[in-house]
């Protein structure tokens, strides 16, 4: 049995694809799917996957967001028995959950609830998350596609601002991400050799600006410099103090319990315009940023098709509460291996982005993440552009 949960990607299908075809590889004779979830345990409904034709599947591998349907449902402790009371009547043996780093909390209680009731079910999380904060691998499919996105529209997005800088000199570009700076720190990709001087200013979790005050002195301060300015904020983000810069109500709370708080963008963008008395724009790719297959990464759809595919072989083998991972192997040339942690060190966890990564200034990055980062978003990522 397989189910995707938490926000959808344009490879977390590569991954489901992965998963049934290394099931049946492996010799499963049936592979369920469930739909939204966990919580589709409680449903009736139940998808036969081993009837995919090969061409389905194939197809199935360059389909964005999630073809079973995603939820986020917090697995609660008064769930546990009549979970596993699904598995037993459906004949299940072995559960793949594929998602981020809560999905990973509920596969590994329900491991622990099999154990503990004496249920052979080997249960296996594939990882899941744009967000690219899970400990224990190199990075998480799902990422290099948004970055390679958010790479190239903030490159693009500075350039049309060089061409009107006497219009809208300030451009506020808002992405998501939680609480880890991987995100927006991908907005810098776009910018190397002779174009390295237009880097946006980005704000990063890690390292919080003081106040909204801080970031209207930086643009200030950049567009004296430049006579304009580009800003990458996260939709999340918070400053020094720990107070959300639009405000200290969240709009909505997810049933992950992740509070959801009104975007800084649009906040930034009328505090230019008060204080500064400059035109700014409030731009926000939303959802379509991870969910761009235009723009997808071949090495990150390769990679989460292969880190499903192992995570069938594992339960098929009689592993479990382990996620599969990508381990970068030493040298020159960009190569990943698929290997395993223990569910326990990844759930409820968030590993920050890497201090080598982030400049001295704290909005930038360093030339450290540029060179973990690039190889992901897939070879001749970037096409050349002139300035005359």
């Amino acid at each position: 049995m397989v189910a995707q949960s938490g926000g959808a990607t344009a490879v977390i299908n590569a991954s489901l694809a992965g998963v049934i075809e290394g099931a049946l590889a492996a010799g499963f004779g049936r592979v369920l799917g469930l739909r939204h979830g966990i919580e589709g345990l409680w449903g009736a409904e139940r998808v036969a996957l081993h009837t995919l034709s090969a061409a389905t599947l194939a197809t199935l591998r360059q389909t964005p967001s999630a073809a079973l349907g995603t939820g986020r449902y917090k697995l609660r402790d008064e769930d546990l028995d009549r979970a596993l009371a699904a598995f037993r009547r459906d004949g299940v043996s072995a559960f793949v959950y594929i998602g981020g780093n809560d999905s990973a909390d509920t596969a590994h209680r329900l491991d622990a609830a099999a154990r503990a009731a004496g249920h052979d079910l080997a249960v296996v999380s594939v990882p899941k998350t744009i967000d690219n904060d899970l400990p224990g691998t190199d990075h998480c499919p799902g990422y290099g596609s948004i970055a390679r996105f958010l790479a190239h529209a903030v490159r693009d997005a500075t350039f049309d601002t060089l061409a009107s800088p006497q219009l809208y000199p300030v451009k506020v570009i808002e992405v998501m991400g939680r609480d880890a700076g991987w995100v927006p720190a991908a907005a810098t990709l776009g910018f190397a050799d002779a174009d390295e001087e237009l880097r946006p200013l980005v704000y990063l979790p890690e390292r919080p600006p003081d106040s909204a005050d801080a970031i209207v002195a930086d643009i200030a301060a950049r567009v004296a410099g430049r006579g304009w300015a580009t800003v990458v904020v996260p939709e999340t983000l918070r400053d020094a103090a720990g107070s959300h810069l639009s405000g200290a109500e969240p709009d909505h709370i997810d049933r992950f319990g992740h509070p959801y708080f009104p975007g800084p963008g649009l906040a930034l963008m009328r505090l230019v315009r008060e204080r500064l008395d400059l035109r700014a724009r409030d731009e926000k790719p939303g959802t379509f940023a991870r969910m761009a297959m235009a723009l997808a990464s071949p090495v990150d759809l390769d990679e989460a098709y292969r880190v499903g595919h192992a995570a069938a072989r594992l339960v098929a083998a009689g592993e479990r509460d382990v996620m599969t991972t990508l381990v970068r192997e030493p040298g020159p040339d960009y190569r990943v291996t698929v290997g395993t942690v223990p569910l326990e060190i990844v759930a409820n966890r968030v590993r920050p982005l890497d201090a080598a990564f982030i400049g001295d200034d704290g909005h930038s990055t360093t030339d450290a993440f540029r060179d973990y980062a690039v190889p992901l978003l897939g070879p001749g990522a970037f096409g050349e552009y002139v300035r005359i």
